[in-house]
């Protein structure tokens, strides 16, 4: 099937004219190469103001005549210089990406340049750049202004007033001439140059003959001038004549592109990549042929569609509004859906069987033309195809068991079907095969109209009936036909009503359902989130409370310095009450044990559980090892409550004997030690102490270092070294 074909019988004819309205210059819909590369530039230029192209014909004879060595019209050499203006044009404006590198790369040739600069705006050669041609332009210019003047004084003449016609100046074939009487020779010597209906004569006066070959001949030079730069200019051509034929297509490809843009700007259209997958999902889609369409939402998921239901109520639309999705996104052709929830699957041909193919010509019925269309789908493979009532023209129990086998042997081509049918036996047959989707097409019981809209998952029915009295069917007619139908047959309709009902109320059912399953969701993660703030609540105020402490360490320590021995006790024990108020454990939640290897969250950030040591975690998070409370931690779940154990304190053992007391720091971390060390020596100052001991081993020697940096810095401390024979503790004089 022809792409001219396919888009009639999806009646998206109209929708390409108005499209093809955008082009510069006529050419087929399709574009040619990586679709993926024509989406990225047709999404770039989306966000971009640019200039519209200019209007040029077709060059492709030109550019063979130019493979011959012949020489092209002035016209037809303007033609290339429109094209090679406007990419000059696109180089001075800041493109997006990838259309910047595209069009940067295109380097026009210096001798096509100075081409440029040899026309004006209205495609002649500018006759600023040759003396020549601008002396011969006036002097056509003087001899017009002759001409006219020379007319004139000819009809203001009194030897010829009483032949004239008229005074006006008429054109005969591109001359200017006088209409007069017979016996115009007795007062003006003239040449005849044409006859009026009226029995009068067009003629021109001797002396103007003069000026009309004075004209002529100056025609003549200029056309001369034009032939010289005509031939010079073909020259160059040939030169250039491969830079020539890749300028002329790569305008042809940004006149694919902008003509989408522009006309996707002009209707509010989107843009739907094809995905590499089968398959379409349209959602708020709306046909192009239709004025006030109502919006398709549908999935086809499967490789069998069958549409039933209602007379009328839209089931042909609904097919061809799937097959229309495929064939423009196939072309990179923009359409009215909801494109973040629109998706189409990519086929490499499409078929619409949708037309009554009866010929009495060639001597084929109905049945028989489907025959024809359904036999060549067997040398076909990545196809969608769309059957508009499929057993028209047999016997439906017969084409219902016949097109079911077809159908399940064309699957195995890789052939997607969309199909419509008025009768209940093929969907009843293939209803149970789970790669076959069933549509409904829903009528409106109370207003006995089709609603236009399609439920999936059911069989609909055809309310024949119903649809022939809204047409004007006498209302008799109707109720004697139900009578011969018969109980069963409509008891059987009344079923599938049923059914369908059933369906419809199931799923509103499901979507309230949903509806109550989001907003639990929104609650539930509002409370996760009261938790968060409630969390950051607590931190603060230890933070607080640390600031306290410090506080109250840093008044303590100024009171020692002046021997305040008395009120540095009281305001230590003060500090250390604030300190104990900060390690009090919070309200307990419930406690969820955390195991090593599980994710979990740890502030903002995830990462690993490595390993648990005490009231204190080791994680991993971005590639980072470190060690955090406990309680900072949780499952990125976030459904259970965490216990929050107490803040780990510092262990630290004192050993008194008659000489000195001793603090050991093996273990701990850096910041944990210095606490540690900064405590010990506040109770040595007030206890008395003239020498302390601090137990740091050697290990990599931080921990050494950073008691080392401490103790300079420390007001009370009067010297400090290592004990002979072991580096791994630190002498404190007090």
């Amino acid at each position: 099937m022809t792409k001219k074909d396919i888009i009639q019988k999806l009646d998206l004819d109209g929708y390409v004219q108005r499209f093809e309205n955008f082009f510069a210059r006529v050419k087929p819909v399709a574009m040619h190469g990586d679709i993926n590369q024509h989406y990225r530039h047709i999404k770039a230029l989306s966000v971009l103001e640019f200039p519209e192209p200019s209007e040029v014909p077709n060059l492709d004879s030109e550019l063979a005549r130019i493979k011959k060595q012949a020489i092209l019209g002035l016209d037809e050499i303007y033609s290339f210089v429109k094209i090679i203006q406007y990419f000059n044009n696109l180089k001075a404006i800041e493109l997006p990406e990838p259309t910047a590198s595209w069009i940067g790369e295109i380097e026009i040739p210096l001798e096509i340049m100075t081409i440029l600069g040899y026309f004006n705006d209205q495609g002649k050669i500018n006759p600023e750049i040759d003396s020549q041609l601008y002396d011969i332009q006036r002097a056509i210019k003087s001899n017009k202004s002759a001409i006219k003047d020379g007319l004139y004084q000819v009809v203001r003449s009194p030897k010829l007033k009483d032949y004239l016609a008229d005074s006006q100046i008429h054109f005969l074939n591109g001359e200017e001439t006088l209409l007069v009487r017979g016996g115009f020779n007795q007062a003006i010597k003239a040449t005849v140059v044409g006859r009026s209906s009226g029995g009068f004569f067009y003629i021109i006066p001797q002396k103007i003959s003069a000026l009309k070959d004075r004209e002529a001949q100056l025609v003549t030079e200029e056309e001369e001038v034009y032939y010289r730069y005509s031939k010079s200019i073909s020259a160059i051509f040939y030169t250039w004549e491969r830079f020539l034929a890749y300028i002329n297509r790569e305008y042809d490809r940004f006149d694919h592109y902008q003509a989408r843009v522009n006309f996707a700007k002009a209707y509010e259209y989107e843009f739907i990549l094809p995905s590499k997958k089968s398959g379409v999902k349209l959602d708020s889609f709306a046909h192009p042929a239709i004025d006030d369409p109502v919006p398709v939402t549908i999935g086809l998921d499967s490789s069998v569609m069958l549409i039933t239901g209602v007379n009328a109520g839209g089931k042909t639309m609904l097919l061809k509004s799937i097959l229309s999705a495929v064939y423009m996104s196939k072309y990179l052709l923009p359409f009215r859906c909801n494109s973040a929830k629109t998706e189409v699957g990519h086929y490499k041909h499409i078929e619409a069987v949708i037309d009554d193919p009866q010929s009495v010509k060639n001597d084929i019925s109905t049945f028989a033309g489907r025959m024809v269309e359904f036999a060549k789908l067997f040398k076909s493979r990545d196809t969608i195809v769309g059957v508009d009532e499929i057993e028209l023209g047999t016997d439906s129990d017969e084409a219902a068991t016949l097109f079911r086998v077809m159908l399940e042997e064309l699957r195995k081509r890789n052939i997607t079907f969309v199909v419509t049918t008025h009768h209940k036996r093929l969907a009843s047959l293939m209803g149970a095969d789970n790669d076959v989707t069933l549509i409904a097409a829903l009528y409106d019981e109370e207003r006995r109209v089709p609603t236009y809209t399609f439920l999936q998952g059911s069989i609909g029915k055809s309310y024949a009936f119903e649809t022939a009295q809204r047409y004007g069917v006498p209302a008799k007619i109707i109720d004697d036909a139900k009578v011969i139908y018969g109980e069963d047959k409509e008891n059987l309709n009344e079923l599938i009503e049923r059914s369908t009902s059933l369906e419809r109320e199931m799923r509103s059912k499901i979507a309230k359902l949903d509806d109550e399953m989001k907003n639990i969701e929104k609650k539930k993660q509002y409370l996760f989130d009261e938790e968060e703030r409630l969390k950051e609540e607590h931190r603060k105020a230890i933070a607080t409370l640390e600031n306290r402490y410090n506080a109250a360490t840093k008044r303590a320590r100024e009171a020692l310095k002046v021997k305040e021995s008395t009120e540095g006790r009281r305001l230590l024990n003060k500090a250390h009450k604030f300190k104990d108020q900060n390690q009090k454990k919070p309200i307990e939640q419930e406690k969820v044990a955390l195991k090593v290897g599980e994710t979990i969250k740890y502030r903002s950030h995830r990462g690993e559980l490595l390993a648990i040591r005490g009231d204190s975690a080791t994680i991993e998070v971005d590639g980072l090892k470190m060690r955090v409370p406990l309680d900072q931690i949780k499952r990125t779940s976030a459904l259970q409550k965490i216990s929050k154990p107490s803040k780990k304190r510092a262990r630290v053992s004192v050993e008194k004997n008659s000489a000195s007391v001793s603090i050991k720091l093996l273990g701990m971390y850096g910041d944990e030690a210095i606490d540690a060390v900064d405590k010990f020596i506040s109770d040595g100052l007030v206890n008395g102490l003239h020498e302390i001991q601090i137990i740091h081993g050697t290990g990599g020697g931080i921990l050494s270092k950073l008691v080392t940096e401490y103790l300079k810095s420390h007001p009370k401390i009067g010297k400090f070294y290592r004990m002979n024979g072991n580096l791994g503790v630190t002498i404190v004089e007090l």
